[in-house]
C-alpha cells in the first residue's frame, strides 16, 4: 500500500518522511491505532539509501519479555530449555537496513535497559552468548500513545525516549485528513478486487459521498476493513452504497439531516441513540442520564422506532 497524501496533513508527514529519509537518524512515529504507522514506517525505508537492504518489524506487544528478547537479540544453542541449536535475532537480520519496534511502549523496564545499549552502542550479544555483535541498523519506533506521559509515570525511560525520538512523525486521524478518504478507498477495493480476480472496480458517487461523511473512529483501518467488505459484497465491478456497513449508511444519513434544521423530535431521537450507546443498551442507566424515567423510554423508543442499538466502535 501506498502512502496517500491528498490532504495538507499527509503532505505535511510526507515532507517530514523525506527530510528524514535521507538521513540515519532514528525515528518516533505517533498516532492513533490504525492511522497507518506501519505505512509510513515503510515509506521512510524505501526513500532512504536503506531501501535495498532488509525490512523487518516486530511487534513488541504480542511477545512476553523473554521471547520478545530472543527474537530481538537472538539466542546461542544451550541458551534455555529448547534451544538446540543458534538462532539469529531481528537485529542481525535488520543488519544494513530497518528494524521497526511496533507498539515501543509495552516493553518492559529490562529490555527498554537492553535496547538502549544497542541504541548507544550499537553492539549487543546473543542470549547465552559472550561474543559481541556489531550492527548498523536505523530503528522506527510506533507509539499510539504519548511517550511522553509514559516518561512522566515512569513507565517508560527518558533516556531510551530521546534515543528514540531524534525525528517524530504525527500520523493524523482520518477525520484530519477528509481529503484523503476518496484515495484511500479507491486503492483498497483495487487491491482486494484484484485478489479476487477482479480489475477495474469502482466506487459509486453515492457510495463515495457516505465514506466521506462518516467520522472513522477506526482511521485508516477501519475504512480497510469497510472496503473490504463492501468488495466482497459487490458485484465486483462497482461498489454501491447498499454494499457498505448499516451503520456507516445511518451515520451519513444523519450527516445529511444535519444540512437541515432538524426537528425537536428528531434531536431527541438522535440524543436517546447515543446516550443508548454510550450505556452499552442500559435502560436504566439511559433513563438516569435522560432525566426520564425507564417507562417513558421505552415509550420514546417505540415513538422513534429505536429497536436496535448501532454496531459499538472499536476502541
Amino acid at each position: 500500500m501506498q502512502l496517500v497524501t491528498n490532504s495538507a496533513a499527509m503532505k505535511n508527514v510526507s515532507d517530514v518522511i523525506d527530510r528524514v529519509a535521507a538521513t540515519d537518524a532514528n525515528v518516533l512515529v505517533i498516532g492513533e491505532s490504525g492511522t497507518g504507522k506501519d505505512i509510513a514506517a515503510q515509506s521512510i525505508h524505501e526513500r532512504s539509501q536503506r531501501r535495498d537492504r532488509s525490512f523487518v518489524k516486530i511487534d513488541c506487544a504480542a511477545l512476553p519479555e523473554d521471547l520478545l528478547e530472543s527474537e530481538l537479540f537472538g539466542y546461542e544453542k544451550g541458551a534455555f530449555t529448547g534451544a538446540f541449536e543458534g538462532k539469529p535475532g531481528r537485529f542481525e537480520a535488520a543488519n544494513g537496513g530497518t528494524l521497526v519496534l511496533d507498539e515501543i511502549a509495552s516493553i518492559s523496564s529490562s529490555s527498554q535497559a537492553k535496547l538502549l545499549r544497542v541504541i548507544e552502542e550499537r553492539i549487543f550479544e546473543r542470549l547465552g552468548g559472550k561474543q559481541s555483535i556489531s550492527i548498523d541498523v536505523r530503528i522506527i519506533a510506533l507509539a499510539n500513545i504519548d511517550l511522553k506521559e509514559a516518561v512522566r509515570a515512569r513507565v517508560f525511560r527518558d533516556d531510551l525516549y530521546y534515543r528514540l525520538n531524534v525525528v517524530t512523525v504525527a500520523m493524523p486521524r482520518l477525520a484530519e485528513r477528509a481529503e484523503d478518504i476518496g484515495p484511500l478507498a479507491s486503492q483498497f477495493a483495487r487491491h482486494f478486487a484484484s485478489r479476487g480476480g477482479h480489475n477495474g472496480i469502482r466506487i459509486s458517487s453515492e457510495a463515495l459521498k457516505s465514506l466521506a461523511e462518516y467520522d472513522y473512529p477506526g482511521n485508516v483501518r477501519e475504512l480497510r476493513n469497510i472496503i473490504e467488505q463492501a468488495v466482497m459484497a459487490s458485484d465486483g465491478e462497482t461498489i454501491e452504497i447498499t454494499n457498505l456497513p448499516e451503520y456507516l449508511r445511518s451515520a451519513a444519513r444523519l450527516m445529511q439531516s444535519k444540512q437541515r434544521k432538524p426537528s425537536l423530535a428528531e434531536i431527541e431521537a438522535v440524543y436517546i441513540r447515543e446516550v443508548l450507546d454510550f450505556t452499552r443498551g442500559n435502560k436504566t442507566r439511559s433513563a438516569e442520564i435522560l432525566g426520564i424515567s425507564r417507562k417513558n423510554l421505552y415509550e420514546k423508543m417505540r415513538r422513534y422506532e429505536i429497536g436496535k442499538l448501532r454496531p459499538l466502535r472499536d476502541e
